[in-house]
């Protein structure tokens, strides 16, 4: 899109635009785009956040707050919150997409009450609703639905996180009996970080290596009883409280150990694999390795999940930290009388604006995922393809939300100074429940390790079977990729083709297909030279592969971020094509170059090494990076309105009117000096006078 407008910048400290001839934001517009394709489940899960019988409660003990959220699960059950994804035969809606849409709205009500309803239901009621069978679900799943039994996820163990196939916990079937023994052989095959594990769960779904006659058949998942009607551990079973942990402490997090545990044969759910009475297996994978990762990737919603909370996380803390900047003054402005709003400063822009950008790109981004999950889930488009797409496209951008979120909060929480710092302002609170979201439903780094296996594959899969002429123009084309940007020609092009110009350098930077180059360019040659270094890995011995890999583990962690980012900005590139009103098209042109080019900056190490980019044009990304902040400034209110959170979603005095009041008590005061005569003299102005 043609970049039409001039720069617009504010003193004021109004944060709506009202320059002649700049675009004007349609905010209603905007804010139902951006509840995508489950507006009406996001708008009812926001009316039931409003509630303040849900809302975090600052202060409370821990056990306070465990009492508080069980009871807020309740609340959820009566209403009917929470029923979506389960099939019709249970009393569910058969809602996949809606009920994740649904349930990332909890976080505005307190991320503690999100995450263990998502333990309860999203959990340990998916694992028997998608390992299970119909017999599974006709016994268990209605008592899940409305809370009858609570129940905990047990697959983490304290040695094994996010190697969910090396887990050490046992269940071998006792033919003589009909049962399954199950067993934690050791310290480390505990089940660890479980909620609901510590006080609220009565049964579990646990994940053990299923052995049978002799054979271990891998992970597999059984329900197991864990209480009785009093509360007691039933006989063989023992655990621990986790205690006070960094966030979320309205979870009963605990850990869980087995010994000779005697559960029915019938307890095993066995979609994906099954003991007849004889003790042989059957399963209608014939693969181990595949029908693991297909019963593991039957439990991705929760790296859905946790990608759109982590983005409506950013949405609250940008709305608390602009709002309050765009009110808070300080140090005099230039009529030397009234302060500046502090949100007018370069310096606080260059912080927050910049995560605006980043928020929209992980919302449309998440939109896209969102989609993909339910096509897969409601059955649409279940094939293995677009189930593994699924699975790869959920890891990257999980990644990536949470990490900004994290990020985001901080950011703003500093931007608020030591108003952020205060507990009522909820940042702090936020941050900390947010932590462990770059951790569970897969460590961070690990999932882009399985992203970047996916690249790597995807590669290599170009050239399987491919003849000598397919090789040899490859060969070429990299040869020919070298001389551009190996030798300095991209940046001399780039030189010749700017002709000294900045204004010229910016022409370019801002272009949608320039930024696309820049930034698929940095994927694909990543993934290739990293390719080129493991080519000759199968033909090592196993330890020399398994180090020329590690060697390599860093570079392709980030180029799996890479790729992420990408993914985003392509997102965000096709909302902005779909969008129809103009003034709207402008400003989110605007806020995806931004991000872009905010990422080529962020980069541009990666860049000048590589040859992509000249010094000058590295320079223009930073200068046009400065001009769309500023540019951008003025709607920063208009725009965090179109997330659509109330005061009662917010709940931070001081971006719900408490600093607005004060300013405006402050004004008043020094304004009714002024008119009485009452203003004091300065002392510098004393001294000028008599100069």
């Amino acid at each position: 899109m043609v970049d039409t407008a001039s720069s617009v910048t504010t003193t004021s400290g109004a944060a709506r635009a009202t320059d002649q001839g700049a675009p004007q934001l349609n905010v209603a517009a905007l804010a139902d785009q951006l509840l995508g394709t489950w507006k009406k489940e996001r708008l009812e899960a926001r009316v039931t956040a409003a509630k303040p019988e849900l809302h975090q409660v600052n202060g409370l003990s821990m056990d306070e707050h465990r009492t508080r959220v069980l009871g807020q699960l309740k609340i959820l059950v009566d209403e009917g919150a929470i029923q979506r994804a389960y099939p019709t035969s249970v009393g569910g809606g058969d809602n996949h997409g809606g009920n994740i849409a649904a349930f990332e709205e909890l976080v505005t009500a307190d991320p503690s009450l999100q995450i263990k309803s998502g333990v309860q239901w999203g959990l340990f009621g998916a694992a028997i609703l998608h390992l299970g069978t119909a017999p599974h679900h006709k016994k268990w799943l209605p008592q899940v639905i409305n809370l009858e039994i609570p129940g905990a996820f047990a697959m983490t163990e304290t040695g094994h996180g996010s190697d969910v196939a090396s887990i050490a916990t046992t269940a071998t079937f006792d033919e003589a009996t009909g049962e399954f023994v199950i067993n934690t052989p050791f310290r480390g095959a505990w089940k660890d970080y479980l909620g609901n594990a510590a006080l609220h769960g009565i049964a579990c779904v646990l994940f053990a290596q299923l052995i049978t006659k002799g054979v271990n058949h891998g992970v597999h998942a059984f329900y197991v009883p864990l209480r009785d009607a009093s509360g007691n551990f039933l006989p063989g079973i023992g655990g621990d409280d986790d205690g006070l942990k960094g966030g979320l402490n309205g979870i009963d997090n605990g850990r869980l150990h087995f010994t000779d545990v005697r559960i029915p044969r019938e307890n095993l759910l066995n979609r994906y694999g099954d003991v007849a009475e004889d003790g042989s297996y059957t399963s209608p994978i014939d693969s181990p390795g595949r029908r693991f990762f297909t019963m593991i990737g039957t439990l991705v919603q929760g790296r859905v999940s946790l990608d759109g909370a982590a983005a409506a996380a950013m949405k609250l803390g940008l709305q608390i930290a602009l709002t309050y900047g765009s009110e808070r003054r300080q140090f005099v402005a230039g009529d030397g009388k009234q302060e500046q709003v502090i949100l007018d400063y370069q310096r606080h822009q260059r912080r927050l604006i910049p995560k605006l950008a980043e928020t929209f790109a992980v919302t449309f981004a998440h939109e896209q995922l969102l989609v993909k999950f339910d096509e897969v889930f409601s059955g649409r488009d279940d094939s293995d393809q677009n189930r593994e797409d699924l699975e790869t496209l959920a890891a990257a951008l999980k990644s990536l939300s949470t990490w900004a979120a994290l990020d985001t909060l901080q950011e703003c929480r500093e931007a608020c100074g030591g108003s952020g710092f205060l507990a009522e302002n909820r940042l702090t609170g936020l941050r900390a429940d947010l932590d462990i979201y770059v951790t569970f439903e897969g460590d961070n780094n690990v999932l882009l390790q399985l992203v970047a296996k996916r690249l790597l594959g995807d590669y290599s899969r170009k050239f399987k079977g491919a003849d000598f002429g397919v090789m040899a123009r490859y060969a070429a084309d990299r040869a020919g990729d070298t001389v551009l940007h190996g030798t300095g020609l991209r940046q001399l092009i780039q030189n010749v083709s700017d002709l000294g110009s900045t204004g010229r350098s910016v022409g370019h930077v801002r272009e949608t297909e320039y930024q696309r180059e820049l930034l698929t360019g940095r994927v694909s040659t990543m993934i290739a030279t990293i390719a080129d270094r493991l080519k000759d890995a199968s033909k090592l011995s196993k330890e020399e592969g398994a180090r020329l890999f590690n060697e390599n583990q860093n570079q392709l962690i980030e180029a799996a971020r890479a790729h992420g980012e990408l993914l985003q900005w392509e997102a965000f590139t096709e909302a902005v094509e779909s969008t129809s009103d103009s003034g709207n098209k402008q400003i989110l042109t605007w806020l995806r170059d931004l991000f872009g080019l905010s990422l080529i900056e962020k980069h541009a190490a990666w860049y000048l090494i590589n040859g992509r980019l000249s010094g000058q044009r590295a320079e223009a990304v930073t200068a046009y990076v400065d001009r769309l902040v500023a540019r951008i400034r003025p709607y920063s209110l208009d725009l965090v309105e179109t997330f659509g959170y109330t005061p009662a979603h917010v709940r931070a005095p001081i971006a719900t009117g408490a600093e607005k009041a004060r300013q405006d008590e402050a004004r008043a005061y020094y304004e009714q000096l002024r008119r009485d005569g009452n203003e004091p003299v300065h002392e510098k102005t004393l001294k000028a006078k008599k100069r």
